[in-house]
């Protein structure tokens, strides 16, 4: 009777301990890409998200609430990397690569164009592509380019970047320009000399004959705008 009851508690200890529910990555996979859709929203055109695999070595506790995160520096755009970390019932973070495309419209050169040359609607074509492997600042409308001059010679299809377009100078430093002053029932103009240079709707200064200062808006064809 002794033996059968040792050898009972024996199998009774072999028995296997339970383990604990494992995190299943295809969950954090579709977690990470609904996180990184909220945080696209709003970009400017079609957003395709695609999250990289987690190795299949990975063995996680589940995680009721998993919180996802863009660690420093990351951002919703071209490729980056989306944190994912737990707190209850057991503490871990891990990071998922993913890859957000926006196909939109951008605008490059049509026709090549000299350093300083004013750019008109001949000038300039739209077309589609992947935004998120352009280089930063690219223009995305037509009216962003037209009437500005290039900084630099251009081929035909270069895409076009705000830092490689400058205004045209309604006024500039040096000039004899015109101030009209206007207010209620009364117009007036006189010359002056600019200060400083300024594109359409800038503000531009000028120093009158008499050595007053006036600040004004500048407008096309050397006019400084003041008005009451």
């Amino acid at each position: 009777m002794l033996v059968l009851l040792c050898l009972a508690s024996a199998g009774a200890l072999a028995q296997p301990v339970a383990q604990p529910p494992r995190q299943e990555p295809s969950v954090l996979r579709q977690g990470a890409e609904q996180f990184l859709r909220v945080q696209a929203a709003g970009l400017p055109g079609e957003v395709q998200i695609t999250v990289g695999q987690i190795d299949a070595r990975t063995s996680l506790p589940a995680c009721a609430s998993p919180e996802y995160f863009l660690p420093n520096g990351a951002r919703a755009w071209g490729k980056t990397t989306v944190g994912v970390r737990c707190t209850v019932p057991s503490p871990w973070t891990i990071y998922v690569s993913a890859v957000v495309q926006v196909q939109g419209d951008y605008v490059v050169t049509a026709l090549p164009v000299a350093q300083g040359q004013a750019l008109g609607p001949n000038d300039v074509a739209r077309v589609r592509g992947d935004l998120s492997a352009l280089p930063a600042g690219i223009v995305t409308d037509p009216s962003q380019a037209v009437g500005r001059t290039v900084t630099m010679s251009l081929q035909a299809g270069t895409p076009l970047r705000n830092d490689v377009l400058r205004s045209i100078q309604a006024v500039q430093q040096g000039q004899t320009v015109r101030i009209v002053t206007a207010g209620p029932g009364f117009k007036v103009s006189a010359e002056a000399r600019a200060l400083n240079n300024a594109a359409e709707g800038q503000v531009a200064q000028a120093r009158t004959a008499s050595g007053q200062v006036v600040s004004g808006v500048a407008r096309a064809g050397g006019v400084v705008e003041v008005t009451y």
